[in-house]
This record gives structure tokens, sequence and C-alpha cells, in this order.
């Protein structure tokens, strides 16, 4: 940043940044939905049986939550476009690997490509919080939600190129299953140079630079440690906390296993696309909507909403059977629940720490989402295989029940300090 930030030209550079983030969120959005449209097609290919096809949704998600430390620390240190650029670069690599283990037919290579092919998911969700860094608090939430939003463009999109991606290797010696990974190397490479160049100057060293000499020189309020002991002091923060891993777990559980799921009643590569960019278009068309019920409403009303959308999207999909109708349905208002637990946790979570930790917290936050919705599409798999996708969808809903108290507990104190 060129000389001091005149509160005239904060404004302007709120809006520079946002574009550069809509952009960034357009391309990554396009590069990890045409990817994991066909993850768990892919792995059920390449293993050969269906119950470690749970794995690709779980590999996925370790690599947002293998990185988000590493993450939190590099932008708490050298602020959000090292880590952008660097979290897309992996997530470029992975897909890469991802394409040399379907070549090779090996379900170990797969498995590490994915991993690295989760992490460009990564910097969608820390873009989120890059939104955040400069926002005025009372739209905070709306700043979240337009960066989120932006993802709609390339993620509805790209499960409807899965097929004529996979087309496109075909006479590579390609599985036509990994194809989407050839295309969303390419398009997270694009995304880290457009990060790289742009996304100038970098809003969370410009904020921290605003609030003043003292907190821009905190460096010992920015660690781990520094993170936790924030989450620990404020019941406001262990809800954001809660609020995002529950719907993110139960979002990515049931999910994953609906290709599968579709599958078993005849449904083909095209009919699924299909169900899930409706199911993305539930999760970012309405974010907007979303933000700005939050910063109206409050937090605590939108989380109570995605508690409640949640367990209807559950009902819905998990007694459709053979009705692909229905199952679209249910995975839209999924989408719709993801959005609000997203949203409404992410700015509850900025609003409850100080700045200088949040980044850690940020990352802390990114860490557990990632890796409870891991441990969730591990179990999918298996769940499926077992008892069905039924069941799946029950055991989804009872993870609202923690995010439900908790809301339900912070409302009372609210209205208990309103009242005094």
């Amino acid at each position: 940043m060129s000389g001091p930030l005149s509160p005239e030209r904060l404004p302007a550079l709120r809006r520079r940044i946002q574009a550069v983030l809509i952009t960034t969120q357009i391309l990554g959005g396009l590069g990890i939905a045409t990817g994991v449209a066909l993850a768990a097609v892919l792995a059920k290919e390449v293993s050969g049986t269906e119950a470690l096809s749970g794995l690709a949704s779980t590999a996925s998600v370790a690599g947002p939550a293998l990185l988000a430390m590493p993450l939190a620390s590099l932008m708490s240190t050298r602020g959000r476009r090292a880590g952008l650029v660097l979290a897309y670069l992996v997530g470029a690599v992975g897909a890469g690997v991802a394409v040399l283990g379907a070549v090779l037919d090996s379900f170990p290579v797969l498995l590490v490509g994915l991993v690295g092919f989760g992490a460009g998911s990564s910097a969608n969700l820390a873009a989120r919080f890059a939104a955040a860094d400069l926002a005025e608090p009372d739209r905070r939430a709306r700043s979240i939600s337009t960066v989120v939003w932006a993802t709609t463009i390339g993620a509805v999109l790209g499960p409807n190129i899965a097929a004529p991606a996979g087309e496109s290797v075909a006479g590579l010696g390609i599985p036509v299953a990994a194809g989407p990974f050839v295309w969303a190397s390419g398009v997270f490479v694009i995304s880290a140079l457009v990060v790289a160049l742009l996304l100038r100057p970098d809003p969370l060293l410009t904020a921290r630079a605003l609030a003043g000499p003292e907190e821009d020189a905190a460096a010992e309020g920015r660690s781990l440690k520094a993170g936790l002991r924030a989450v620990r002091e404020s019941s406001r923060a262990k809800l954001a906390l809660v609020t995002v891993a529950g719907s993110h777990t139960a979002m990515v559980s049931i999910m994953s296993m609906t290709p599968v799921a579709l599958s078993h009643h005849g449904a083909d590569i095209r009919l699924i696309g299909l169900v899930i960019s409706g199911h993305i278009a539930g999760m970012y068309a309405f974010s907007p909507v979303m933000g700005w019920l939050s910063d109206r409403l409050g937090r605590l009303s939108v989380i109570g909403l995605a508690v409640a959308l949640i367990a209807v999207a559950a009902l819905l999909a998990g007694t459709a059977g053979p009705s692909h109708g229905q199952t679209a349905l249910g995975l839209f208002v999924l989408g719709l629940g993801w959005s609000a637990g997203l949203v409404s946790g992410s700015a509850l979570l900025t609003d409850s720490v100080p700045q200088a930790a949040r980044a850690a917290v940020q990352g802390l936050s990114d860490f557990i989402m990632n890796t409870a919705a891991g441990v969730g599409g591990l179990a999918a798999g298996l769940i499926v295989s077992t008892v069905g996708y039924g069941w799946l969808n029950a055991v989804g809903a009872c993870l609202l029940v923690p995010m439900a108290l908790l809301a339900l507990r912070g409302a009372v104190r609210r209205d208990a300090v309103r009242r005094a």
C-alpha cells in the first residue's frame, strides 16, 4: 500500500478487493465443482467397491483440514494473498495427481491427489474471511455472502461440464471420470495468478494498518494459542464454530453419497450433474439473502434457520427413494441450510474475537469444519453400504442437535441481557 489510506479511498478499495475475490470465487468454484461432481464415482471405479467411495469425499475435505492451520499461520504473517496463492497451487497439483491415480488405476495415488485437490476449496473458503477484513461491522455478513454467492456461477456450471470434460480426454488414455480433474488443475492455476497479480494491497494487512500501530504490531496476539484463548473466552465464538462445523459436516456427508444413491435408481451422469448443480445453486445463489438476514435479524436467527432447513432437507432426501425430483429438492434445500449456517457462523465468529486473533481463529474454524466433514464423508460411505441412504440422512439430521441447543442457549442469554 503506497502511503496512508484515507477514509475517502477506503470504499473504492473495498470494491476493488471484492471484485478480485468474486473473480477467483467464480474460477475456484468451477474447478472444485467440476471435480466434486464425479469424485465418488471415480473412487468407486478405481477401488472397485462402493464402501470405499466415501473416501473420495473424506480425502477432498482432508486437504483443507491439513492445510487450514499452516494457511492461517501464513496469512497471519504475510497476508491473505500469500495464503490464497498457495492453496490454489496445491489444489492444481493435487488434481493432477488424482488424474495420475486414475490412469494408473491406483486407489492410494487417487486419494493422495484428492487430498491436494481439496486444498483448492481451502482458498475459496478463506476468501470469505478476506471479504470481511475491511467490511463495516454492520455489513460484515453481506460482504461474506457476496463473495460466497460469486461461487454460484462456477459451481453450478462445473457439474454440467463434467461430461464434456470427461469426453475431452477420452482419446488420451485418461478415464472419462478423471477428465474433470484435468480441467480443474488448469482453473486453479489461473485463480492463483489472478490473486497474485491483482489482490493488492492485501486486505488483512491493510485492516491491521488501519487498526493502528499497536494492533499492526501485536504479533503475539496472532498465534494459534491466542486464537484458542479467544475462543475459550467467548461463548458466541464457540457457537460459531459448532454452527460452521455442524452444517458443513451434515452437507458433505449427505451430498457426497447422493450421486451413488441416484445411480442405484437409474440416474445417469447428466442427471447426477443436474441434481448436484441444483444443490450447489442452493449453497451459493441465495447467500446474499442469508447475509442480509444475518445483518438485519441477527446471527442467532439465521443459525436457527440453518437448523430448520437442513432438517427438512434430510427428511426430503432420506425418504425420496426412486423419486429423482424429491432427491433434487432435498439437495437444493440442503444447500440453502449450508449457506445459512456458513454465512451466519462466519460473521458471528469474526464478530466475536479480537482483530489480531481473527486469522488464527478463522483457520481453526476451517480446520475443525473440514476435519469433521472428513470423518462424516468416511462414515457416509460405510452407512450407505450397510444400512442405506435414508439412514445417512437421519444421522446427518442428528448432527444439528448441538448447534440447535447452543443457539437456543445464546438466544436465552441475549433476551435476559436485554431485559436486565
